[in-house]
């Protein structure tokens, strides 16, 4: 069993960044491939970016590629969502999520562990 809680999240003008942390207990965090996933109003949950349990292997989405980066400390059991260029169309609630099958995935199912989420808003 792992707990996770976001943070970082907040208001910010188009053009800023942030930073979410998301801090594993429990079972330690390299046991698992961590993942960030994003919900706006009104639409489905969409996945963001993911990183394997050594930190060896990343992937982000297509919308965010080149904007945002997933990084981990396995020494403070955290995940971080590095999010430059900000865009309105980031507005959403960001999820951390962790899975304890080997490797990467971009699909929510496979992830057994969800934190409460953290809310970015992006002005224009």
């Amino acid at each position: 069993q792992v707990q996770l809680v976001e943070s970082g999240g907040g208001l910010v003008q188009a053009g800023g960044s942030l930073r979410l942390s998301c801090a594993a207990s429990g079972r330690t965090s390299s046991n698992y491939g961590m993942g960030w996933f994003r919900q706006a109003p009104g639409k489905e949950r969409e996945f963001v970016a993911a990183i394997s349990r050594s930190g060896g292997m990343t992937n982000v989405a297509d919308s965010v590629k080149g904007r945002f980066s997933i990084s981990r400390d396995n020494a403070k059991n955290t995940v971080y969502l590095q999010m430059n260029s900000l865009k309105p169309e980031d507005t959403a609630v960001y999820y951390c999520a962790a899975k304890r099958i080997a490797g990467i995935s971009r699909v929510g199912a496979m992830y057994d562990y969800w934190g409460q989420g953290t809310q970015v808003t992006v002005s224009s």
